[in-house]
Formats: C-alpha cells, sequence, structure tokens
C-alpha cells in the first residue's frame, strides 16, 4: 500500500461527462481537485448533443463528427416518419475523444488527473474522508473533504456511501460501431438518426443507427435479461445493409432507468451523472444531463466547501430536479405506455407525422425545456393523444 498525505478539496471518482465537468468547474473556481477515472472505459452511446449541451459547456466545433439535420422514426411494420430538424442541428460525437478532450480541459484548469480504480472511502477523526483506489503500481490513499461519484451506473461510491443507492435499476445498452460503408447503403443518410420502435429490437426501448462521420453507431437497450442484444443488433444490422460493414469496436453497459430518491450522504459525499441515475426515461438521453448534473453537483460541493455544512451537497439533486424533474416524468410515463407493445409503438410513431408534435418535440430536445410558446398547439396535441390512446386515429 502507498499511503499518500496528498490533500484535496475534492476527489471525483469517474471521468465521464459528470466527472469531468464537475472536476473542471471546481478547478477554474480554484479548488484543489483530483480527478480519477478508470483506464479503457467507453460507454455504448449514441453520441447525439443538443445545441443546447454546445452552448453552455463550451464545446468547440472540431469535436462534432456529424451534425444530423433529420431523423427518422421506423415503427414495427416499418412504417417511416421523417422528421427534419428545422433551424438547427444535432450534434454529434465520438464518446472515446469527446470524453478524453473534457478530461483534459478539466486537467489544463488545474485538476490532477490520475488512471486507477477506486476502492474504499474512509472517514477520519478531524471530519476529512480517505479515499483509496488502485492502479498499477498498487493501492493509494488520499485525503478529501468531499468526494463527487460519478463512477457510471451500479456507482460503488454511490453503494458505499449513498443511502437508497441499491434502489436504482437498470437497463443494458449494447452498440456496435462501424466503419461507415463506401459507398453508402441505399436510404442511408449521414445527417440522418434512424430510430427503430419495434419490439423485435428492444421489447421496452428502442434500436438506433447513429451516423458519426466516418463511423456508424448501431445499437439498442432493454431491461429484459433474456434478451439478445447482440441478436437484436445484427438485425438491425441488416435492415439497415450494414451488416457487411467492419466492426470496429464493441461496448455494453449498465443505464440507469431513473433519478436515484438521494444523491448524498449529508457529510462528504455527492452523486452525478448515471451514478445519480440522470439518463432520460424514453430517448435515453444521458450527455447533456450527465454534463449538468456534473456542474451542480461542483456547485453544492463548493457550497459545502465555503460553509462547512455537508447537508449543502442536497442542493445538487433538488437543483436537477427542479430544472428537469417534470420532463423526466412525462417520458418516464411515455414510454411505461407506448413502448408496452408493437401495437402501441405503430400508433406512437403514427403519431409523430403531426407537424404539431414534431415541432415541440425537438423544441423541447434543442433547447431542453418543455415549451410553452404555443398552447394552441399543446391543445391539439392533447386531443390528438386522447384519440391515439383510445384507437379512434388512424395508424
Amino acid at each position: 500500500m502507498m499511503l499518500s498525505d496528498l490533500y484535496y478539496d475534492a476527489v471525483v471518482v469517474g471521468g465521464g461527462p459528470a466527472g469531468a465537468t464537475a472536476a473542471d468547474d471546481l478547478a477554474r473556481a480554484g479548488h484543489r481537485v483530483l480527478l480519477l477515472d478508470r483506464a479503457g472505459r467507453i460507454k455504448p452511446c449514441g453520441g447525439a448533443i443538443p445545441p443546447r449541451l454546445i452552448a453552455d459547456f463550451d464545446i468547440p466545433e472540431h469535436l462534432l463528427v456529424a451534425r444530423a439535420t433529420a431523423a427518422r422514426m421506423v415503427s414495427p411494420a416499418g412504417r417511416q416518419v421523417d422528421i427534419p430538424i428545422e433551424g438547427g442541428f444535432v450534434g454529434m460525437v465520438d464518446r472515446e475523444v469527446f470524453d478524453e478532450w473534457l478530461r483534459q480541459r478539466a486537467q489544463a484548469h488545474g485538476a490532477v488527473r490520475r488512471t486507477g480504480s477506486f476502492e474504499t472511502l474512509q472517514p477520519t477523526a478531524d471530519g476529512m474522508t480517505l479515499l483509496a483506489y488502485r492502479d498499477g503500481q498498487g493501492l493509494h490513499q488520499v485525503r478529501t473533504r468531499t468526494v463527487i461519484g460519478a463512477d457510471g451506473a451500479r456507482s460503488a461510491v454511490a453503494r458505499q456511501a449513498v443511502p437508497g443507492a441499491a434502489k436504482g435499476r437498470c437497463v443494458f445498452a449494447y452498440h456496435e460501431i462501424v466503419r461507415t460503408p463506401q459507398p453508402t447503403p441505399a436510404g442511408f443518410r449521414g445527417s440522418r438518426c434512424e430510430v427503430h420502435y419495434d419490439g423485435r429490437l428492444s421489447p421496452d426501448f428502442y434500436g438506433w443507427v447513429f451516423p458519426h462521420g466516418d463511423t456508424v453507431s448501431i445499437g439498442t437497450g432493454s431491461a429484459d435479461k433474456g434478451f439478445s442484444l447482440r441478436g437484436a443488433v445484427q438485425r438491425l444490422r441488416q435492415s439497415a445493409q450494414l451488416d457487411g460493414a467492419q466492426t470496429l469496436r464493441r461496448e455494453g453497459a449498465p443505464i440507469p432507468m431513473k433519478p436515484l430518491p438521494r444523491w448524498d450522504d449529508g457529510r462528504h459525499v455527492v452523486l452525478a451523472g448515471d451514478a445519480a441515475g440522470v439518463v432520460a426515461p424514453a430517448s435515453g438521453e444521458g450527455i447533456y444531463y450527465a454534463m449538468l448534473g456534473g456542474r451542480f453537483a461542483a456547485s453544492a460541493v463548493a457550497l459545502c466547501l465555503k460553509t462547512g455544512d455537508g447537508q449543502a451537497l442536497a442542493s445538487a439533486r433538488k437543483a436537477f430536479l427542479r430544472e428537469h424533474g417534470r420532463v423526466f416524468w412525462v417520458l418516464g410515463i411515455m414510454q411505461r405506455f407506448w413502448y408496452a407493445s408493437d401495437r402501441r409503438r405503430e400508433r406512437f410513431v403514427s403519431m409523430c407525422r403531426d407537424r404539431d408534435v414534431q415541432q415541440l418535440t425537438f423544441d423541447a430536445y434543442m433547447n431542453k425545456r418543455l415549451v410553452r410558446a404555443r398552447p394552441l398547439a399543446h391543445v391539439r396535441i392533447f386531443f390528438k393523444d386522447v384519440a391515439h390512446l383510445l384507437g379512434l386515429a388512424r395508424v
């Protein structure tokens, strides 16, 4: 064991978008920060980031490997609904490159980076926390005033420190990154994301085909442990005419289904990102919410460091749910209802032909808020929803 007398204001465990953002914010504010990340960690992810994220977190143009200007929704029966993204785009990033850039930015602003695996937390008599991690040289210990657990779904930090962490539920996501074939298959567009709502591809979620410039992410997810995700991805590759494309890598990981009931221990530890459960239901979007959660966690830690009051750490969850709790609630209801059967998926895709639905959906996605500027459109959508729920609308 290698003992260290190094002292930090905060140790951030996990260097994904949530952890890297938290470390960057705290380092910029002048705090002494350690960013600890495991080697070789890449999360299966479609890689979509909205303009709101690009603006709020100062993401440079060169990190965008593609710009999606349209989305295609595909029903179980093969019906297609193409939705243009009017007046904007969705940025696509390669998580391997994107996450490393975020970590490097935090380091450039003063965060100390270490590669290793988190082991344990232990309170000390003087009110600090002794954090142990392991790398190729052995076991190390550092002293810190606060800890941000951003180590993903089924977080080891959460299990050790945060009451109720075991209540978190996960789905498992799997994708394959393939090289974009040249010439591209008929019907494939490098500026269009495809979302497939089909029980053969996922009994409770969806499959995706997301272009990344020179590569394509093809994936799916499910909470059904008996469902073959690899088999589903193979079927999706065949339908997208990408079954012959060169496979560059395969990745799988658990994805949380809803925010945890508590994100902190009231003393020294607060969670962020997947560790806190902030992946949007129905859409599965996680990058923006992870980075925002990391920012809220950093603000909570800064307040805790300033006041010495561990109860300040609870402000991270309160701030997040105040801003996005209603969206998560609505999306959760939508997923439970519309993804329950292929019959309902068929109606869901049909409903998305409506221009009011399309515009309000993308306004909400791009700007990360429920849009209230068009009340008549909301009224029309309500009655259309009722018609679909009662089976009165044409599919």
